[in-house]
């Protein structure tokens, strides 16, 4: 054992202030929290730590509990402590955990299983050894207790267990020993068995599979253990394996689905669930559609029984109370983060290449490719804010209804017709309920199926918002925004009169609920509502404001969060319509009330300079009486944020300040710069320190978010005030240059995605063949067009590049024309699925202006650049004359050899070329 031995005035020291940290008065933990933080700067404070918890057994347990957690926590200054305070740390922590009381080895138990986590098992392997020892002492307590830690070490990192050490690989001897366990008398160690097996199948564990028979053997003779722990580990396992090696189950799937479907309804819900996930997972994998499709007919019944409420859920709700004068709790409020503005094209859905649909999701939601980067949260939260509580049965099986319904739509539908009727129509509002979360559930997947209906449901749905109880309220708002997306389809007004208005009316309604939960999900429902009927809502806009406005005078804080999402949501809507009189004078005043009642630093106040965002967008040259105070805190809030951050990198032991101050202002002040234009100008003029000044910090800040909003501000302010812009752009391009990279970093992304498109902004305002841009268009070019042919960056980014290259080419395209042939085809591949709006106008006309200046650069990529052109559907009169002018010109050149090379071309694009352009 190390030499070491703590001096009496540290021990006294540490000792005291961990004494003082069970006071539970805020002041008080607060000082205390920033001493034991000092204390981390003490070379062998580690050791303190492990000698309270172990050495002084007359010292109060809770206070050597609080040193074990101490210890856990601050386990990395293992890797940097001297030899002996290592030595000695982790010999008493195992000498802690064979023989201390109960509350003292659990934390000495923790305390393995972090530094086993930071120094890795090859680094440590006595105490591997020692923990396979326990697991055969008479002790039934330390046995039980080794296992344990064994447990959470196996979930926690497999892949660092299983390894190599001198030559023996641990687990070759670990897993035989777990597998006999697995019988052991003890249904705790049993359950450890089970549990430590599962968590090496994910990572194909070649220990594990050589005994995988075994193994599945151990599941099947385990499935019927009196324990529910024991079997809701079996249940877990088996979903793993149905994930990393579905053709092992596939021969028993038979039984395995059968125990699965009992397990389902098991009466312990911690077991049901994990036989739930087994659906999910069955669903979520394409290749096993075959193999599940023969049980759609008894899961899908399974999992509609399984939706509806339990009695813990109820209890946990509380959720017939009238409770909108009811203050929240702070621990209601989620934190939220905030990524920043990112510019993106809207892609043309009308038509799929290949004929295939965009993927979707588990909740409907579009999957990304692997390359694909944006910032999606991939953790769809259409269940989680559904149903505030933890993940449980209820949400685990909507969510498998919903990737059932995008594997076998209208069949599922077939299935649970029935049983869903008898849900909806049901005298107990607890059956109701589930059938009005089930339909939601499965409204991407079977909306074809389901269209036919809606014309009865939606009624139903609609009538259901005057139910008397909040949970059956709240359920159908959300499942009506799941079907906004018809309810706004503008189909004729007996539609609109029928099932848009009602709906909107209807979750007005319920935006002013009396219960605080019906009021988040009418108002989450609206917002989508909003979304889909866009510049359908303009005539109902006053009444609608009105209701909004009213909410913000009737809601507690966690719901006028949301309430923000939703005016900048209706602003995103309707746009300019928003600058009408009456609206700005019925939407501002609340909306600064607030603004003025919030500090700079209170979280708050990031919400509400989102929603402004879209508002000052939204209202134009209208927001003006507004801009300065706005305008002049925005600039305020950068500067001091700057100087948070410029003293964060002076003095490290400061906490890092919090970006999103930062971030929210830079995209609030382009907003202003969209909306307001030049309208700007004075009040850029009379800032101090001036904003561009502050722009230059921004684009050159360490954090990506804040030169991912940088950049934006810069093409923003390029659309809106060029000439204030000008004289600092020599700066800003040089940052925007080498922000363009072919393959960045994940984190890196959306920052390259607004500098690729700022740059092409700012082409377009400087004009043609301007000489101040040329020095420019060579490094640019030279950085957008490996962009453009780089396989592995995003697809959004293939987008930003070869917009900024084509009005780069619009405006310079002697420079530009020579290097056509490297990027022709892959331009055209990059934008043929863009939605018609005026960048991809521009950017086409850039390339139509290099064609023009090199016709044989087009050559090889003729057939792609056809594709582009009879993909859009109205181009702008000059864009389509520069089209007709192209193709004309090349039939002209060579009559036979364009007749020759579009024969060749697929039907639809013979067809569109000849009636459209005659050729």
């Amino acid at each position: 054992m190390s030499t070491w031995v703590p001096q009496p005035a540290g021990l006294q020291e540490i000792l005291q202030t961990i004494r003082d940290s069970i006071d539970t008065q805020s002041n008080v933990q607060r000082a205390i929290t920033h001493k034991l933080n000092s204390f981390t700067r003490v070379p062998d404070y580690i050791a303190y730590l492990a000698y309270i918890l172990t050495a002084l057994s007359q010292e109060d347990d809770q206070v050597r509990t609080i040193a074990g957690y101490l210890l856990k926590n601050n386990c990395r200054l293992l890797l940097t402590v001297s030899l002996e305070v290592a030595e000695y740390t982790k010999s008493a922590v195992l000498q802690a955990f064979v023989s201390s009381p109960p509350l003292i080895r659990n934390a000495a138990g923790h305390d393995i299983v972090a530094f086993l986590g930071v120094l890795e098992p090859r680094n440590w392997p006595d105490c591997l050894q020692q923990l396979v020892n326990m697991l055969d002492s008479p002790d039934p307590a330390l046995q039980e207790a080794a296992f344990s830690v064994f447990e959470k070490a196996c979930e926690d990192y497999p892949r660092k267990m299983d390894i190599e050490i001198n030559g023996t690989r641990p687990l070759d001897y670990m897993i035989p020993k777990f597998l006999m366990l697995s019988e052991h008398p003890m249904p705790k160690m049993r359950s450890h068995a089970v549990a430590c097996l599962s968590y090496f199948v994910p990572i194909n564990s070649q220990s594990l599979f050589a005994h995988i028979d075994a193994f599945i053997a151990c599941l099947f003779k385990r499935a019927s253990d009196e324990d529910p722990s024991v079997r809701r580990h079996v249940c877990q396992a088996l979903v793993l394996l149905l994930a990393a090696r579905p053709e092992k189950l596939m021969p028993e799937m038979s039984n395995v689905a059968e125990y699965m479907l009992y397990s389902t309804k098991d009466k312990n819900e911690s077991v049901a669930l994990e036989a739930c996930e087994f659906w999910l997972t069955f669903a979520e994998d394409p290749d096993l559609a075959a193999f599940l499709h023969p049980l759609l007919g008894r899961v899908a019944p399974v999992l509609l029984d399984c939706m509806v409420y339990g009695e813990d859920d109820l209890l946990w709700l509380e959720a017939d109370t009238e409770d909108t004068n009811v203050p929240d709790k702070e621990t209601d409020i989620k934190p939220r983060h905030y990524g920043g503005k990112t510019h993106g094209l809207d892609r043309d859905q009308t038509e799929h290449p290949n004929g295939q649909e965009r993927k979707r999701g588990a909740y409907g939601e579009e999957t990304l490719d692997d390359e694909e980067e944006e910032d999606y949260d991939l953790e769809d939260d259409d269940f989680a804010d559904e149903m505030s509580t933890e993940w449980n049965l209820r949400k685990c099986a909507a969510a498998a209804l919903d990737v059932l319904a995008v594997r076998f739509g209208p069949e599922l539908l077939n299935v649970l017709l029935g049983p869903l009727k008898n849900k909806l129509w049901s005298a107990e509002w607890l059956e109701r309920e589930s059938g009005i979360l089930a339909l939601g559930a499965m409204a991407e997947g079977c909306i074809d199926a389901i269209e036919p209906h809606l014309t009865t449901l939606v009624p139903y749905l609609i009538n259901t918002l005057n139910d008397p109880k909040p949970l059956v309220r709240s359920i159908a708002c959300w499942t009506l925004g799941r079907y906004a997306s018809w309810c706004t389809q503008p189909l004729s007004e007996e539609h609109k009169n029928l099932y848009f208005v009602p709906t909107m009316e209807g979750l007005l309604r319920m935006v002013l609920d009396d219960n605080k939960r019906v009021q988040e999900a009418g108002c989450s429902a609206f917002a989508t509502l909003e979304e889909d009927a866009g510049p359908e809502l303009v005539p109902y806009l006053e009444p609608v404001l009105r209701n909004l406005v009213f909410a913000f005078d009737k809601y507690q804080h966690k719901n006028t969060l949301i309430l923000y999402d939703a005016v900048g949501t209706l602003a995103d809507a309707v746009g300019r319509a928003l600058q009408n009189p009456t609206y700005v004078d019925i939407l501002m005043p609340p909306l600064t009330s607030r603004w003025a009642k919030l500090s700079d630093d209170d979280d708050d106040l990031i919400p509400l300079l989102e929603c402004l965002a879209s508002v000052t967008i939204a209202m134009g040259p209208a927001f003006a009486p507004y801009a300065l105070p706005i305008f002049q805190r925005c600039v305020n809030i950068v500067h001091q944020s700057l100087l948070h951050y410029q003293a964060y990198q002076q003095n490290p032991d400061l906490d890092e300040p919090d970006k999103s101050f930062l971030v929210v202002s830079l995209d609030l002040l382009s907003g202003l710069a969209q909306g307001m234009g030049m309208q700007l100008e004075p009040l850029i003029g009379q800032t101090n320190p001036n904003l561009l000044h502050l722009l230059t910090v921004c684009l050159k800040h360490p954090q990506a978010p804040v030169r991912q909003s940088a950049y934006a501000l810069v093409g923003d302010l390029a659309m809106g005030c060029f000439q204030l812009l000008r004289p600092h752009l020599p700066a800003i391009m040089a940052e925007l240059t080498e922000q363009l990279d072919p393959e960045p970093k994940v984190e890196f992304i959306s920052a390259c995605n607004n500098a690729a498109w700022s740059v092409g902004e700012v082409a377009l305002r400087y004009g043609r063949d301007e000489p101040e841009f040329q020095q420019w268009v060579n490094p640019l070019i030279a950085r957008l067009i490996p962009i453009l042919l780089h396989p592995k960056a995003p697809r959004s980014l293939h987008e930003n590049a070869a917009v900024s290259i084509g009005r780069i080419g619009l405006m310079h395209p002697n420079i530009v024309a020579p290097h056509l042939p490297e990027f022709a085809q892959a331009w055209c591949m990059a934008l043929y699925e863009i939605r018609d709006n005026e960048e991809k106008d521009s950017a086409f006309r850039g390339l139509c202006t290099l064609v023009q200046a090199n016709p044989a650069g087009i050559a090889k990529s003729l057939l792609w650049f056809c594709n582009a052109i009879i993909r859009w559907h109205q181009p702008s009169a000059e864009l389509n004359s520069m089209f007709q002018q192209l193709l004309s010109g090349f039939r002209h050149h060579d009559e036979a050899g364009w007749t020759a090379q579009v024969a060749t071309f697929p039907p639809v694009i013979q067809e569109r070329l000849a009636a459209r352009y005659g050729v």
